[in-house]
């Protein structure tokens, strides 16, 4: 069974748009990241269609890290070929080299018949950043740039 997302937008620096996502683990807290830049870019993301899935893995030098490259990775796809993702599966592993996330995503081509914009998300950036443990449950902590 899958939790709904649970994410809130925070109060961040000017002109930049803050949020905190959270799960019962790392992989909770990413999929209700990414629901969150979902909820960012389009008014209603209820609205995105389970039309076509997508894999990402990625990798970086720790868990902060790993959330940045994965909001970005959402946004470099959302740009350059006009998706609108969320994450269906998440896995996070701790490699030698770092953690490591694969990612199955979901969603839809952008249909300006059906989506409305919401802010322009340029990327997500380090201000603030976290994914980490919070009174037993799991945070991330994002500042996108708008």
């Amino acid at each position: 069974m899958t939790m709904a997302p649970d994410f809130e937008f925070v109060e961040g620096p000017t002109s930049d748009l803050s949020f905190v996502a959270r799960g019962d683990t790392p992989e909770e807290a990413l999929a209700a990241a990414a629901e969150a830049l979902l909820a960012a870019t389009v008014e209603d993301p209820a609205s995105v269609r389970d039309e076509l899935s997508r894999c990402v893995e990625l990798a970086a030098g720790d868990l902060d890290l790993l959330l940045l490259r994965f909001l970005n990775e959402l946004v470099y796809l959302r740009d350059a070929e006009d998706l609108l993702l969320r994450a269906r599966h998440v896995r996070v592993a701790d490699l030698p080299e770092g953690p490591h996330i694969h990612a199955e995503l979901v969603g839809e081509r952008w249909c300006s018949g059906r989506h409305i914009p919401g802010a322009e998300v340029k990327a997500a950036t380090v201000h603030g950043l976290a994914l980490r443990p919070v009174n037993g449950r799991w945070e991330a902590r994002a500042t996108l740039d708008v």
